[in-house]
């Protein structure tokens, strides 16, 4: 895809990557006036984990997490992310489907809104083309956000240009279920709590219970299962761990899953009246509700083993799957030692990064960087001052975490949270210092973003 506009006489922002952080860069820089060209190289070069050519693809779950703007530091962001008009949000709130408190997305309608959303803009030209090398200096100012599953080659040269061994640790990626498949007999709907969410009700996953002997049963299953091998360079690449594989956290201890991904806190069986031993959740994954994930099960088994240990699972033993789990090798960069404030490469400032290979985990804090990212971009460019967002803010607390905050002799990726926001002085507790954290977020992040717009 690429529009046939001119670029005009303005000279053009590079973004590699379109993803959702280099979507979102390329939306903000249009958004100021400026024209971008966006460098996709898929569906010429395909990567181990996308299906199509579409911009901001969805390749693990479908939920952008918590939209609570109140308790949650993900629900922070969103808003946030509102206040400057992402596309990414929009896109998604455009595309919602029931996932009690969380924002969660049909994915083809997600990706095919972000795409024609760039391809109607008339400052924005797509090239499917891989970008090899560095940029070169004469392309000035460029966004790098080519995400977890860079190109080999481009991470070489970066590797090559900084000196510092790039960082890789395995994200893997649950199955997603044919909705008619599943013995609605056995499984009920049911949120935590009975939570309702931006999408739907309170009743919004699937629940499959077990007794303890289902349940002590299914993760002696796991840690017997056969795995997907490693290369014998992928051995030492550590998970993350707000992403790790089903049988690794089995591994961690027999009641590991049943107070992680499995918990059957805020669940009560309509059945037995009574709360289940442990529980597998599935959350709708398509606007027609006839897809289903299953939740927190990501995977490194084998696909005929996940054939055969899911199906043991009360409510799926009729079970087809839509996409089974699967497992990729994600790369960052070490940003902490690597990139300034506004995320330019100390060594060659003319190059920013955006996105996962910054070390953020998740979609929300993705997009979140090739915002902030983008609008950083428009203000050098138009010689306007744009200080990074507060550190009380979401935006900020991340921006500062990956740019110094955190310690580069052991960076990992981290998602946005309230541990990353100053400390209040004096400090409620509980659920009032989450809430006094979202109140100073909101006000603090409205007076960045009053003179901030005028480099937007």
């Amino acid at each position: 895809m690429s529009n046939s506009n001119s670029i005009g006489a303005a000279r053009p922002v590079h973004v590699i990557g379109g993803g959702l952080a280099g979507s979102e860069a390329a939306w903000q820089i249009a958004r100021a006036g400026l024209p971008v060209v966006l460098h996709e190289m898929r569906p010429v070069r395909r990567t181990e984990a996308h299906n199509t050519g579409r911009c901001a693809e969805l390749v693990c779950s479908n939920s952008f997490r918590s939209d609570d703007a109140d308790y949650n530091a993900v629900g922070v962001l969103h808003r946030e992310m509102r206040r400057c008009q992402s596309l990414i949000l929009a896109a998604a709130d455009a595309n919602k489907v029931p996932a009690g408190g969380a924002l969660a997305v049909d994915r083809d309608g997600f990706a095919a809104a972000v795409t024609d959303a760039l391809a109607r803009s008339e400052l924005v030209t797509v090239v499917r083309e891989e970008v090899e090398g560095v940029p070169p200096a004469d392309w000035g100012p460029t966004i790098v956000a080519t995400g977890p599953l860079t190109s080999p080659s481009l991470a070489r040269a970066l590797r090559e240009l900084t000196g510092e061994d790039a960082l890789a640790f395995f994200d893997a990626i649950a199955p997603i279920i044919h909705k008619d498949t599943i013995d609605l007999d056995v499984a009920w709907f049911q949120s935590r709590y009975d939570k309702s969410g931006p999408g739907g009700g309170g009743a919004d996953y699937l629940n499959c219970p077990m007794n303890k002997i289902e349940y002590e049963a299914f993760v002696a299953a796991l840690l017997a299962g056969e795995k997907t091998s490693f290369k014998e360079w992928e051995t030492n690449t550590p998970y993350f761990d707000g992403c790790l594989p089903i049988e690794v956290m089995a591994e961690r201890g027999p009641d590991t899953l049943r107070w992680g991904p499995m918990k059957p806190v805020g669940l009560r069986n309509p059945r037995t009246g009574h709360r289940p031993w442990a529980a597998v959740q599935l959350r709708q994954d398509n606007a027609l509700g006839t897809l289903y994930n299953m939740v927190g099960f990501q995977t490194k088994l084998k696909h005929a083993e996940q054939v055969r240990i899911f199906r043991t699972i009360p409510g799926l033993a009729g079970a087809e799957f839509a996409r089974l789990g699967g497992l990729h090798r994600n790369t960052f960069i070490n940003s902490p030692k690597l990139l300034d404030r506004e995320l330019r490469l100390k060594a060659v400032p003319h190059l920013r990064f955006a996105g996962q290979i910054t070390g953020v985990e998740g979609y929300v804090e993705s997009a979140a960087i090739g915002l902030i990212a983008g609008r950083f971009v428009v203000a050098e460019r138009t010689g306007r001052a744009l200080p990074p967002p507060p550190q009380t803010t979401a935006l900020g607390a991340l921006l500062a975490h990956i740019t110094g905050g955190a310690a580069s002799e052991s960076f990992q990726p981290m998602n946005v949270n309230f541990g990353l926001f100053p400390p209040l002085v004096p400090a409620p507790h509980g659920r009032e210092r989450k809430l006094a954290m979202s109140r100073r977020a909101a006000a603090d992040f409205d007076a960045w973003l009053g003179p901030a717009k005028a480099a937007a």
